[in-house]
């Protein structure tokens, strides 16, 4: 909720005078909803001219009932946060799927569940869904405090709404439906049945819901609902095959229905500037054509394992979350060429060391974090063209390394790897050369130093620039 009085000038007046709530005086400037300001100035002072006009407009204000309702609003949606402060984070989300898992196991007769572990995996499951409740009642109390009647416009938007509708009923082809800043604020169960609706765009207006009749677009490739004050999607978007496009960047959705991972023709999906905690834990598994990811401007604490298995991803934007790291199988999406991960803050502090088998990576930010060391791997990014470091505490590279840019970066941890390689090179002549390694071993590892040594020889022309017109292809796949 935005309770700024230019922004909300009626709910602004009846705070101020909620004398229950002004026991927090907020800094100068800052306005909220649970700490109204503690002083009320005359409606005949300067300062006030715009409230006294307010009131004179609006006499209804001074009304007690409108006070009571108001009050009882404020006072949910304080209680509401109050108690989901006290709760503290929510869980990990894949660790309520297992937990989930657990319980229902242990339900269904599953007697080699120790009791400690299915105690707990109850507790996890209870704090989940006390979350949900709790954060259901703040969206409530949001919401009532936010209605303040009917917009002026509505008859207009229902003509033509209608105007959509009749042509479809009189079996005129539409294919396209585009509904953009039209205040609507309802989307008819009738839009589920404009049978050939390839794309429908109803961004920025006002809807809270879609209905479920959406799943009935057997056609629909394109689906844009950017900017609305959707809280949800519904499960039905799953039955949508043929959906190629879906955008849903800048709603105040929570979660992700778990049918949208049945969306397995989608090739881009935005669902940037919402307040997802987490997405759902098979997404991977199932978007495998998926090309273009934005999460970014979330709440995302981590991504599921899932999104490895992505191998079409070309791009993966998520700055701007609470990520504390990746999966450790990231390394498997052999596609990416750009990857945002910027502005994690104090969550996000290292890399896996899979990292470096990202071998298409051209565009990488990794700015704004905490990460103090690259992997050892990162060496093997040879496609690497842009990248950001900066306000990171890095100790691997130096920061004079990565001051100068990508390929001072690039080399520097090249030859780092390239390092490690003639370690492993060393430590495998030692194992050979020992009169206690068995015959076996001594061959194979014989077989692994000749190995090591043809590849850190090759290694060592690259670098030094000799071989840089012709490669090796096989040594590109190995380094």
């Amino acid at each position: 909720m935005d309770p700024a009085p230019q922004s909300h000038p009626i709910l602004s007046y009846v705070l101020s005078r909620l004398p229950t709530l002004t026991k927090l005086r907020p800094a100068a400037g800052d306005f909220d909803i649970e700490q109204p300001p503690v002083h009320t100035p005359s409606p005949r002072t300067p300062s006030s001219a715009g409230e006294y006009e307010l009131v004179e407009r609006m006499p209804g204000l001074r009304h007690p009932s409108v006070l009571r309702a108001m009050t009882r609003a404020v006072a949910d949606v304080s209680a509401a946060r109050s108690a989901l402060q006290v709760l503290g984070p929510r869980p990990d989300h894949e660790l309520v799927d297992s937990s989930r898992a657990i319980v229902a196991a242990a339900e269904g007769g599953d007697s080699r569940i120790p009791e400690g572990d299915l105690e707990a995996c109850r507790a996890v499951v209870r704090l989940e869904e006390t979350h949900d409740a709790y954060e259901g009642l703040l969206h409530e109390a949001e919401a009532g405090s936010r209605r303040s009647g009917a917009d002026a416009g509505d008859a207009a938007v229902h003509e033509e709404v209608v105007a959509v509708l009749k042509q479809a009923e009189e079996g005129k082809a539409v294919e396209s439906v585009r509904l953009v800043d039209r205040q609507l604020r309802h989307l008819p169960e009738a839009f589920g049945r404009i049978l050939g609706l390839r794309v429908l765009d109803v961004s920025r207006n006002k809807l809270e819901v879609i209905p479920d009749a959406i799943g009935g677009l057997d056609h629909l490739e394109e689906l844009y609902l950017t900017s609305n004050a959707l809280i949800s999607l519904p499960d039905s978007i799953g039955l949508l095959s043929n959906l190629k496009i879906l955008n849903v960047a800048s709603n105040r959705l929570r979660s992700l229905p778990d049918s949208i991972s049945k969306c397995r023709s989608l090739i881009e999906l935005d669902v940037s500037y919402n307040g997802l905690t987490y997405l759902p834990t098979n997404i991977g598994y199932e978007l495998v054509n998926l090309q273009k990811l934005w999460v970014y401007m979330n709440k995302l604490r981590s991504l599921p394992s899932s999104i490895c298995e992505m191998e079409s991803l070309y791009l993966l934007d998520a700055h701007f979350n609470e990520l504390c790291g990746l999966p450790s199988a990231i390394g498997k999406l052999s596609s990416l060429e750009i990857l945002n991960l910027s502005s994690n803050f104090s969550d996000m502090k290292e890399l896996p060391a899979s990292f470096g088998d990202l071998l298409n990576l051209r565009e990488l930010d990794l700015s704004n974090n905490q990460i103090h060391h690259l992997p050892d791997s990162f060496g093997r990014l040879d496609k690497l063209e842009k990248l950001n470091l900066e306000q990171n505490p890095l100790v691997m590279p130096p920061v004079d390394i990565g001051n100068k840019g990508v390929d001072a970066v690039k080399e520097y941890m090249a030859k780092r790897w390239l390092d490690i390689l003639l370690e492993e090179e060393q430590k495998c002549i030692a194992a050979v050369e020992s009169p206690h390694a068995p015959t076996p071993t001594a061959a194979w590892l014989a077989r692994s130093v000749s190995w090591v040594s043809d590849v850190s020889g090759s290694l060592v022309g690259y670098l030094s620039g000799e071989n840089k017109t012709e490669k090796d292809a096989y040594l590109d796949q190995q380094f």
